[in-house]
């Protein structure tokens, strides 16, 4: 028989399939709450820090044309570089911990992405209403009406959006200085950048791209399993007990009919932000937002069932077996971030706010001058950590004795780095070994808590 040949294009299918927009439901409960609290409370500190004050400064600004960062009581440098290192290996660990612990808690409740896009969807549900009022707008032929429903909405979400990046630029910028220029049309091209393209990306993300950013491109997604076992806490559908599905009355006996306790409402489906059915099983679309939890308690609730059939359980309680929450990997994670968190406060509570490097003369190990004493020669690299200018006093020790040849006064200016030449000499009979440690001490003439002391080595002829 011969062959029939299928025209290509019946069989030709497109690999790229185009979005549907998502319309979740809104729903009240618990978990709901506390997520709708945590974003209240997050961008009130993204959108009120730049206005506190500290002292005549802002109390969280990051100054880059001075190189000073002010995060309230506390000035940092360049410098201190390794406290931001710190910060982000804190912050990685912190990750791994929760995530172990209680899957994408991250995402559900803190992650800027998620926090904004709830923003932007709780300014869409006050102009345009709830997914059914939404999902009718969308449906209906353009008219007056909603042309200006969706103007308003799209002029409510840029104004918001274009005050985000004029937030953002507050926290490099004093805000109130930024606000005036603003009025004034008088911003630099920099901040007219960051401005525009931070005010820009937060209303394409949060506005437009929303879940695609969660489920294409964010990395997250995509690693989460490698620190997901058997025992971390994930959002799941109990499905022993669902199945199988079914629609019923509410007086009716559900076993009677063969039936689990789901009743195929789908409104765990309707109110995901992901529109993923959690029925289905875990997925890396999943963001732990809990609104199916709160939506399918509500329902288990009117049913007369009990709650539970989406809840917060391990993949080994699902299967009859002990869940074991706190394991050696919870308690490894915990020690290190608690080290870490230590560490840092530690580190920070000792800090001083001058920096010492001693750094020896390359050109020669020591110099023998005219009268037969040694010489060697240091540079001193002095760093001002501090928000004034000081002047310091420098001492040497280590060697009784020991001639100090420095400049008449060493004055460095606020967040400035400066080099100071300073030679020590000795003679023979002070010299007790071929290499002595002597000790540089530097104190502030006007704040005496401004002194730090650094080693090095004077070496010399001389055998022991």
């Amino acid at each position: 028989m011969d062959e029939q040949k299928i025209p290509l294009k019946d069989v030709e299918q497109s690999l790229y399939s185009k979005r549907e927009k998502i319309y979740p439901r809104i729903v009240l409960g618990t978990f709901t709450r506390l997520k709708a609290l945590s974003g209240i409370i997050l961008l009130g500190i993204f959108y009120g820090f730049p206005w506190l004050q500290w002292g005549d400064r802002q109390a969280v600004l990051f100054d880059l044309p001075a190189r000073q960062f002010h995060v309230f009581g506390l000035s940092f440098w360049p410098q201190d570089f390794i406290y931001l290192a710190f910060l982000l290996i804190i912050a990685a660990m912190s990750l791994f911990f929760f995530t172990t612990l209680a899957g994408r808690l991250w995402c559900g409740y803190a992650c800027p992405q998620t926090i904004w896009t709830d923003a932007f969807l709780w300014m869409e549900r006050l102009v345009e209403g709830d997914r059914p009022q939404q999902m009718k707008l969308d449906k209906a032929p353009m008219s007056f009406r909603k042309f200006r429903i969706k103007f308003t909405k799209q002029f409510i979400w840029i104004a918001f959006a274009l005050f985000t990046g004029f937030t953002f630029v507050g926290f490099f910028t004093p805000i109130r200085e930024l606000w005036d220029a603003t009025l004034t049309f008088n911003l630099s091209g920099w901040e007219t950048f960051w401005l525009f393209f931070y005010g820009f990306a937060t209303y394409g993300n949060a506005g437009w791209m929303r879940e695609q950013v969660c489920t294409y491109m964010c990395p997250y997604a995509r690693f989460q399993s490698a620190m997901f076992d058997k025992d971390t806490m994930i959002i799941a559908y109990d499905e022993k007990r669902g199945e199988p599905r079914g629609s019923r009355k509410r007086n009716e006996d559900p076993d009677e009919k063969g039936l689990g306790d789901c009743i195929n409402c789908t409104l765990c489906v309707q109110v995901c932000p992901t529109g993923i059915d959690i029925r289905d099983g875990l997925q890396y679309q999943c963001i732990s937002c809990s609104a199916c939890i709160d939506v399918c308690d509500d329902v288990m609730d009117k049913m007369g069932y009990k709650r539970g059939l989406v809840r917060y359980t391990t993949e080994h309680a699902l299967q009859g077996e002990k869940t074991h929450i706190f394991r050696p990997r919870i308690f490894i994670y915990a020690t290190i971030l608690l080290v870490l968190l230590a560490g840092l406060g530690y580190s920070i509570s000792q800090r001083v706010g001058i920096e010492l490097d001693v750094l020896r003369d390359r050109s020669a190990l020591y110099k023998e001058t005219a009268e037969g004493n040694i010489k060697n020669i240091y540079t001193l690299k002095i760093t001002n950590k501090d928000s004034q200018p000081h002047a310091y006093e420098l001492t040497v020790s280590g060697i009784e004795g020991v001639q100090v040849l420095k400049p008449d006064s060493i004055i460095v200016d606020s967040g400035q780095v400066q080099n100071v030449s300073v030679s020590l000499v000795a003679t023979p009979e002070q010299l007790q070994a071929r290499s002595a440690e002597v000790m540089f001490t530097l104190t502030s003439t006007d704040d005496e808590t401004l002194t730090i002391t650094e080693d090095a080595r004077f070496l010399s002829p001389m055998k022991r």
